[in-house]
């Protein structure tokens, strides 16, 4: 008889349901077949030490099929017996948007099918759970907007000057570095910052590494949110209908404008039916698509390791490992 402290341990993995445009419009995915198990399933694999489930979800899929993909929304959870023990698997929408496929030791074939030939051929009920999560229509495959909180930057009180003149701090400066190596596989291709010194200086590195100009938007920092609060939901309107152009774009804000328009737009903490206020740690990201009525939002509180995730040296993150 087994006891509670033999109980297996959770296997943490994650993993990408991926997807393109095929002919004639349709919506095509890629299966992949495992020679070691013999089936057809979705990329994956377990968490590295000191990962974060999209952390490893990029990694994966990279390693797996040799494509490169914009991360989309957060896809479903799903947990089954493994014969190590319970796995659970966290998935993202991801858009292919380059690479080519070599077969590898852990995948041999990969196939571009549409959604219902692939949901017959994969091999595993949680599959297809993940199938049909991607052939949903009623909110976007991808997130137009990434709303950042600034990173850390002390206390208001402690800075002798101008509160927007406040820098990041040590804390800050680490939050703004990880963000730089994780924010990339969202494939941002515009960033704008409200005024205050700390949200520049949270996005300056990522503009950097992605060569991009760090544009202003004034209304959407605190004291232009609360002098019309109007024009900084509309401006987050307009980017999310996608009139500034293709691609994702990255707004660092502040604590007192981000929850505000989030609950403008109908975002409900834990899909509660209340008003309650939508978190905004700071050095956080709301990714954010759709409308209002037709909206994806997953918030990440940051990207530090899984709980789950085997003890150990930290791994690389998704842009930084080779």
């Amino acid at each position: 008889m087994r006891t509670l402290a033999e109980e297996p341990a959770l296997i943490p993995a994650a993993g990408g349901v991926l997807w393109r445009t095929g002919p004639g419009g349709v919506l095509e995915t890629a299966v992949v077949h495992r020679p070691k198990y013999d089936d057809w399933s979705l990329p994956k694999g377990k968490l590295d030490a000191g990962e974060h489930p999209l952390v490893a979800a990029v990694r994966e899929v990279r390693e797996e099929t040799g494509l490169q993909v914009a991360v989309g929304r957060r896809s479903v959870q799903t947990r089954y017996a493994h014969r190590s023990g319970p796995k659970r698997v966290d998935y993202w929408v991801m858009q292919a948007v380059g690479g080519d496929f070599v077969p590898n030791d852990e995948v041999d074939v990969l196939r571009w099918l549409p959604v219902p030939a692939a949901t017959a051929l994969v091999s595993h009920d949680h599959d297809r759970a993940v199938l049909a999560d991607l052939a949903r229509t009623d909110v976007p495959l991808m997130p137009r907007v990434l709303l950042v909180r600034h990173a850390s930057a002390g206390q208001r009180g402690s800075f002798d000057g101008p509160d927007e003149q406040r820098p990041l701090d040590r804390r800050g400066r680490a939050q703004s570095a990880v963000l730089t190596e994780v924010l990339p596989a969202f494939a941002p291709a515009r960033l704008l910052s409200a005024p205050p010194v700390r949200c520049l200086e949270t996005l300056a590195p990522l503009a950097d590494a992605l060569g991009l100009p760090v544009g202003e938007v004034p209304e959407l920092g605190e004291a232009g949110f609360d002098a019309d609060p109007q024009a900084g939901l509309a401006t987050v309107q307009r980017l999310l209908a996608g009139d500034a152009g293709p691609g994702l774009t990255v707004v660092c804000s502040q604590g007192g404008a981000i929850p505000s328009v989030l609950l403008a737009l109908g975002v409900r903490w834990h899909g509660t039916a209340g008003a309650l206020w939508p978190p905004a740690a700071k050095g956080s990201v709301w990714a954010v698509g759709g409308s209002a009525g037709a909206l994806s939002a997953d918030y990440y509180r940051d990207f530090s390791a899984d709980p789950a995730a085997p003890a150990g040296s930290p791994a690389r993150t998704a842009a930084g490992r080779r």
